[in-house]
């Protein structure tokens, strides 16, 4: 009993922390939502405040936060600025898994997650576009491999030290496989180009970044994977990530719920049944979003070994938040009537921004095949 509550304090600091950041940089999110530029101010905020070193284990001088304290505070991060909670969710979910990796004593987890404190180095995923089929190519040369490809979805890469990505390699004997690297984003070969304008999430700096023979040492390299399978290295990273990423989204959809029932407290409109009707069904929906959010962590639990049953819950999470919150955001929609129809209104920023749940791997129906495939005892690596 005393360790629960030791966790439910901790993860209650902690969102309160995501709550005070989250005030501070409230005030920034229109403009950078009109214009379709990055949120460069939330990112000095939370980076002069350590919170990039959230998930980096306590005793690198760390927050040492878990999969499901991460969460949390990135839910509640969401309520303020959809876009700077899903971008920094990408630098998170990355920490979440090297720190995954320190605690098994793997090379090279403790030298990233001290930059992470010292150096406050935020680093960028290429994960969710790459998946197990990357783009680009990687060459042998002496000492390491060339690397040449577009990245795509590279949030936060505006202001982002490391690309943390991966490239399919054709070895002369294990055959065509995956090399999961580090990469410098201060690269001699590395661009970052703008050119993210997009209909949601328009804040988060997502743009492609364009490698051109980026030679990446040895010791750069930290996994051989095989190619086009889920093997047990990304079961763990689909474990430490999806969670959170969902997590965000069950934020945004709560932020225009509580802006909706906000702009018809003490109005005519709260007397009509039917608002009264949509209000508690938009409620209902996302308490019950929430709940298989809080199951799925508590399956896939702090620490979670390789295993397809956590991505079968952490899918499953997210098929009913995608529901819930696209729902409850088209509530809000109607609750609030015309004037959330205008740009700028935070019911319509949440209405594009909560559409972007369905864009992470894997796509609703692809995840709904997968599980029914494994239920069935049918082969279930070859995504």
């Amino acid at each position: 009993m005393g360790e629960t509550t030791k966790a439910e304090d901790r993860e209650r600091e902690l969102t309160e922390w995501a709550a005070k950041l989250g005030s501070e940089i409230k005030g920034y999110v229109a403009d950078h939502d009109r214009d379709g530029t990055f949120v460069a101010e939330a990112f000095k905020t939370l980076r002069d405040a350590g919170y990039f070193a959230l998930a980096v284990p306590e005793e690198l001088g760390g927050r040492g936060a878990t999969i499901r304290q991460v969460a949390m505070a990135q839910r509640e991060l969401a309520h303020h600025c959809a876009s700077t909670a899903l971008a920094t969710t990408m630098h998170h979910h990355i920490v979440l898994t090297t720190a995954w990796r320190f605690r098994r004593e793997l090379p090279g987890a403790e030298a990233v997650l001290r930059r992470v404190v010292d150096d406050r180095v935020v680093l960028v995923s290429t994960g969710g576009a790459d998946f197990t089929r990357p783009r680009g190519e990687a060459v042998r040369v002496e000492g390491g491999f060339k690397v040449s490809g577009t990245k795509i979805f590279a949030s936060q890469s505006p202001a982002g030290n490391v690309l943390v990505t991966m490239f399919p390699y054709d070895d002369p004997d294990e055959g065509r496989i995956v090399l999961n690297m580090s990469v410098p984003i201060a690269s001699e070969g590395v661009e970052v180009l703008d050119n993210w304008d997009a209909m949601g999430m328009r804040g988060t700096g997502s743009g492609d970044v364009k490698l051109t023979d980026v030679f990446v040492p040895d010791e750069r390299i930290m996994a051989r994977r095989p190619y086009g399978v889920v093997d047990p290295m990304l079961q763990t990273v689909v474990a430490n990530a999806l969670s959170p990423i969902v997590a965000v989204y069950l934020g945004v959809a709560e932020s225009a719920r509580d802006a909706a029932i906000a702009a018809i407290t003490g109005t005519p409109k709260a007397e009509d049944a039917g608002m009264q009707r949509r209000v508690g069904l938009m409620d209902a929906r996302l308490r019950a979003a929430g709940w298989a959010l809080d199951g799925a962590l508590a399956a896939i639990g702090d620490d979670p070994a390789p295993s397809v049953d956590n991505i079968v819950y952490a899918m499953a999470a997210k098929k009913a938040v995608t529901d819930a919150a696209i729902e409850a955001c088209d509530l809000a929609m109607e609750i609030v009537g015309g004037a959330g129809f205008f740009k700028g209104h935070p019911v319509e920023r949440a209405y594009r921004d909560v559409r972007g749940i369905k864009f992470h791997p894997l796509d609703p129906e692809t995840a709904l095949v997968h599980t029914g495939k494994y239920l069935l005892g049918l082969p279930v690596d070859d995504l």
